[in-house]
């Protein structure tokens, strides 16, 4: 590494004010986020700049075992004077709106990619800020044949520029010695003599980098050879055939890696709460009590972290992605279709992520950096079929062609086409209304390939973890206990066919998996008459009017308002209803038992002309409360809550009417 710019060791810092504040700053892709981390380690904290879904990661660094100061870590920008929402977000910090403004700017620039990253910094300079360049990526630069003459950069900066392996934890005490001596006043801040002014065209700014990286940067023949390997992998990887057939397989293997590792940890938290429930039904008696822990309060949090390991894991992934260089050079590749119906190349990994989750979708959108960009992947990512919608579909297409599986085989297909062309279209709409507009240009920088880094994506997958729990977890464990007293309560006498075959189940000499099987039936018998005299019942007949043109009765009705919660409710809800107590779909018996339920009136239910538009109703309606609830969140404000759900529920409605009533006119019945 070449030789610092800084001393290794800085005498006693005289005494300095409390409450001082560094800001760090960065192009994307240069480790600045590494940096953060390294300096503030555990004792950081993700928030949301006000106003915005755009974060920001505070943290509290100790620069002396006598010093410890407020660090910021900014979003990451090409340059200050961008109309775009994080260049205004960090304008703001600059000038101390809404708190004080930073004593210390730390820089982070990518010692590879040296001219790009000395526009920011010359921006700095221009404002009189007190600056820090952190040279990252030292080891990088030298692999592809870049030498960088340090003390010439930062005597010619008139700032310290310390030069980092951040990745490897090099460099960080130097840097520590940077920002004291900035801050105690030992390290003077000069303005370049030939830098151009604030007012000046900013070719003037990106000249005067050009100039000063070729003034301090030696190229060698590595770094030719290192080019021509680069421009190749481009070619590959950004040409229109083959960089799509690319994307496709990476991001195949992120979608079975989440689906296939995350199962793992998924099925043990399911079996320790189910193991948990479990618990509290053998040390507590039946009653309200132990079914409110059991269904409602463990059921509730159970359903809530289930989903963790995804989102950890997704963001895992998608960290790595980004540190190698793959993820801009992905976007690059999908922007020209995504362009088209008013998305940006960056919802890719969102749209796909959401074939698992929304949630986790939802929150991956933060990698679009324009907000109405953000908002419209946010509008239309449910629609894209998720895990959850999957026992609901084969529930269906299994109703809709009984005896003919290669046609249920192709409807359960259509159902992803449905959903995924229903997104690109609503997303066409709303550009040209709620979301006027078209995809902002992007401005892409492709950055240099580069090995992972590991502990980075580690502490992204905490931070988003944690995030996913604060946020969404609260909120949807109340309304899970919500809808568990509706299902519960008022409670009813026990039907006295449940009496007779418990009774039954009893008799003396009774062969055991015959008794099982009385009891089993009689659980069953109760929980349907339960069912249908609960508050949600007592819904499901009082609604039942509104879904009438879709061809539902009130326990179709009731099974479509549970699933608003999760859709995989659905399946659980109609089983109940057909007296098959709650089990799953694949137990035997029980697709049987929801194919015979019938009316008030003795006739089907699930029609074939019903079940067709059922199944366009989930494939294309708003059904998931954990969903709602991230899109507030991620959103900035419950409208566009409001927007996704009337919107997608309406869409739904109509189009599920318009399959009822057109199979009713083709006859199918």
């Amino acid at each position: 590494m070449p030789a610092a710019a800084v001393p290794d060791t800085i005498p006693a810092p005289a005494p300095v004010r409390a409450g001082i504040r560094v800001a760090l700053l960065g192009n994307p892709n240069t480790g600045k986020t590494t940096v953060f981390n390294r300096l503030c380690g555990a004792r950081a904290k993700t928030s949301n700049f006000p106003g915005t879904t755009t974060e920001k990661r505070e943290g509290r660094c100790r620069l002396t075992p006598d010093l410890d100061v407020a660090m910021v870590d900014l979003p990451g920008l090409y340059q200050l004077q961008l109309s775009w929402p994080e260049a205004r977000i960090v304008r703001d910090v600059l000038r101390g709106v809404g708190h004080a403004k930073p004593d210390v700017v730390v820089v982070v620039i990518d010692a590879s990619n040296l001219a790009r990253n000395l526009v920011l910094v010359g921006e700095l300079v221009q404002e009189g800020r007190p600056v820090v360049a952190a040279l990252n990526m030292t080891d990088v630069a030298e692999r592809r044949g870049l030498r960088v003459d340090v003390a010439a950069l930062s005597a010619k900066l008139g700032a310290p520029v310390v030069p980092m392996i951040a990745s490897k934890g090099a460099g960080f005490g130097d840097l520590r010695n940077a920002i004291v001596g900035v801050i105690t006043g030992r390290q003077t801040i000069a303005r370049p003599t030939n830098l151009p002014d604030a007012d000046a065209p900013p070719e003037a700014l990106s000249a005067w980098a050009d100039a000063l990286a070729d003034a301090t940067v030696e190229t060698t023949a590595a770094r030719v050879a290192e080019e021509r390997i680069t421009e190749r992998l481009d070619q590959v990887l950004t040409h229109p055939v083959s960089g799509s057939l690319i994307f496709l397989l990476v991001m195949g293997g992120l979608f079975w890696t989440l689906f296939e590792f995350a199962s793992v940890p998924m099925s043990l938290i399911d079996g320790t709460f189910k193991g948990l429930g479990q618990l509290v039904q053998h040390f507590l008696p039946p009653g309200p009590l132990r079914a409110l822990l059991t269904d409602g309060i463990i059921g509730g949090i159970a359903g809530t972290v289930v989903f963790l390991p995804q989102i950890m894991l997704l963001f895992f992934l998608i960290s790595l992605l980004e540190d190698t260089g793959y993820l801009a050079r992905a976007a690059f590749v999908n922007d020209r279709i995504f362009h088209r119906f008013g998305l940006p190349g960056q919802a890719f990994v969102p749209l796909l992520t959401a074939h698992a989750c929304a949630v986790p979708g939802i929150m991956s959108t933060r990698l679009i950096p324009d907000r109405r960009d953000r908002l419209a992947t946010i509008l239309v990512l449910p629609f894209m079929s998720c895990s959850a919608r999957l026992p609901v579909y084969v529930l269906l297409t299994s109703l809709l062609f009984a005896s003919r599986p290669a046609l249920a085989g192709l409807a359960f297909g259509g159902c992803y086409v449905l959903g995924a062309a229903a997104a690109f279209l609503s997303a066409l709409l709303f550009g040209k209304t709620v979301l006027r507009g078209t995809a902002r240009p992007m401005m892409l920088e492709l950055p240099g390939y580069k090995r992972p880094s590991i502990r980075n994506a580690l502490v992204t997958a905490k931070d988003q973890g944690l995030a996913f729990l604060k946020t969404a977890g609260t909120i949807i464990f109340a309304i899970c206990v919500v809808m568990w007293w509706l299902s519960a309560f008022p409670s009813s006498s026990t039907p006295a066919r449940a009496v007779e075959l418990r009774a039954e189940a009893a008799a003396p000499g009774l062969a055991p998996d015959r008794a099982q099987a009385l009891a089993d039936e009689a659980d069953a018998v109760e929980s349907q008459s339960r069912q249908a005299a609960s508050f949600a019942g007592r819904v499901g007949r009082f609604v039942q009017p509104i879904f009438r043109p879709l061809g539902y009765d009130w326990q179709l009705t009731d099974g479509l308002l549970t699933a608003f919660v999760a859709r995989e409710v659905f399946v659980s809800t109609m089983s109940v209803l057909a007296g098959a107590g709650g089990k799953e779909l694949g137990e035997a018996g029980v697709l049987d038992r929801i194919r015979g339920m019938t009316r008030d009136d003795g006739t089907p239910v699930f029609t074939r002309a019903t079940s067709a538009s059922a199944l366009v109703f989930f494939v294309l309606a708003m059904q998931c409360l954990a969903t709602l609830t991230v899109t507030r969140k991620e959103a900035g404000g419950v409208k566009y809550a409001v927007l996704q759900f009337g919107y997608m529920s309406g869409l739904a409605y109509v189009a599920a009417f318009v399959v009822f009533q057109a199979a009713r006119a083709m006859g199918v019945s």
